[in-house]
């Protein structure tokens, strides 16, 4: 996956996250509309890789 698909998908996410907030009926629709299994897996695994880095870093 190149950066720029994934730095798209990340701001895809905020805005579709703020327009939750300010119409949630239609925001949530958009946001489950828009969820991908190939999207949640890339997130998890970008969480996953981001916290053992910060632990790593904690200990060294």
């Amino acid at each position: 996956m190149r950066t720029d698909r994934l730095s798209d998908l990340v701001v895809g996410a905020a805005g579709n996250v703020a327009g939750a907030v300010v119409d949630p009926r239609q925001g949530f629709s958009k946001l489950r509309s828009a969820v991908s299994v190939r999207t949640v897996i890339t997130v998890a695994a970008g969480l996953v890789v981001g916290f053992l880095l910060a632990r790593a870093g904690r200990r060294g």
